[in-house]
């Protein structure tokens, strides 16, 4: 049984209302901090909305670090994750189920730069060829996580920051 005590903490490293990464849901926001009691302990956490996913998390703050939760991307890691967005795909020859295996531990890392590997890896201009079931829903995956921090820093919608993204790689692909 868990009792919810309301917490004034405010030397938080997070601020309520302020958006934030989990690796592998990707971005959510600071919906509260609370106080929980777990089997007698009482636990500081961090309690994070995810609105499209309509999912809740809760970490407590002793486990944040650990949990890879951090703030947003700076304008220059963005940066940095456009720049390889914009570069050439560099697509392994490996077996499929492999590079799927290493696209999903990308997406899951959190990490833009990463992120944006993928996408540009599995991004097919409607000159090129089809891709499979898979890699759509991978890439699509990546896509989404990456268009959702982009979003949030830019500060317009999801569908705008998932335009804008895909317009960079059909520049690289015209």
């Amino acid at each position: 049984m868990t009792n919810v005590v309301a917490n004034s903490n405010k030397d938080s490293a997070f601020q309520i209302g302020e958006y934030v990464v989990y690796p592998t849901h990707g971005v959510g926001q600071v919906s509260r901090m609370e106080n929980q009691v777990f089997a007698g302990q009482e636990l500081n956490v961090v309690v994070i909305s995810f609105e499209k996913e309509k999912m809740t998390l809760r970490i407590p703050t002793a486990k944040v670090a650990k949990a890879g939760l951090r703030k947003l991307a700076s304008r220059e890691h963005l940066d940095k994750a456009l720049t390889k967005l914009q570069g050439r795909a560099r697509v392994r020859r490996v077996m499929w189920s492999r590079r799927a295996q290493e696209y999903e531990a990308k997406i899951n890392s959190g990490d833009p730069v990463a992120i944006a590997e993928v996408v540009r890896d599995l991004f097919r201009s409607k000159s090129q060829t089809e891709q499979s079931y898979s890699e759509r829903q991978i890439y699509q995956q990546a896509l989404d996580r990456l268009a959702r921090e982009y979003a949030a820093i830019e500060q317009v919608d999801e569908k705008t920051a998932a335009e804008r993204l895909e317009g960079y790689l059909n520049k690289v692909a015209a």
